[in-house]
């Protein structure tokens, strides 16, 4: 899937509770932890080094509170005067970059999954991409919804979302095969970048 001669800064957002405990976390509003709010302002340095006209850049963030704080501290990385200048307009908000919905599962680690519904924890574990979570999604629906947001873009574009995004967003840009994109690795202190369907962290 093309999006045009643009650049993606991709950025996830930082360490949660939840992520530390290794808890299903989806669309539940679970704010950052320390170690999230440090990544973040990582990140946030790296990207300041790299993006020397911020104002030419779209700055986009999911709606979820993690990735919101996570974007605000990586603004805060960059020079003030901008800052200043585009108070109340240093990004945008896009429904569509919300992580995928656990549904019932949000909150359970992986045994507690398997204990209420062990059926569907295999199915789902074998076939992420399809399969539904309990009044939940599937990836398949989470990389549509995606798609629809990479369709938006017309400019170089920072983004700070979640890791299930991240994953159906390289799936689309590279057409990684589906049953390999719900497995792809996300780090919370890495940025990274997308150039045609050619990616590097950095």
């Amino acid at each position: 899937m093309s999006f045009g001669d643009f650049t993606i800064y991709f950025v996830r957002h930082g360490q949660t509770d939840w992520n530390a405990e290794h808890r299903l976390q989806g669309n539940k509003d679970i704010p950052l932890n320390d170690i999230g709010r440090n990544q973040a302002k990582r990140n946030g340095r790296i990207l300041k080094e790299i993006i020397l006209n911020p104002e030419h850049w779209l700055f986009v963030s999911s709606p979820l509170s993690r990735a919101v704080e996570t974007m605000e501290i990586i603004l805060e990385q960059f020079p003030q005067s901008w800052r200043k200048e585009n108070r109340n307009k240093n990004y945008d908000i896009h429904e569509d970059l919300r992580e995928i919905d656990f549904g019932r599962w949000e909150g359970l680690i992986w045994s507690e999954v398997r204990t209420l519904n062990s059926n569907l924890a295999r199915e789902w574990k074998d076939n992420r991409w399809s399969t539904l979570t309990p009044q939940g999604e599937s990836y398949e629906l989470l990389s549509a919804r995606v798609g629809r947001w990479l369709k938006s873009i017309n400019r170089d574009t920072v983004v700070v979302s979640h890791g299930g995004v991240s994953r159906c967003l390289r799936g689309l840009v590279a057409e990684v095969p589906t049953n390999e994109i719900p497995r792809l690795e996300v780090p919370q202190d890495k940025v990274l970048q997308i150039r045609g369907n050619q990616f590097d962290w950095v």
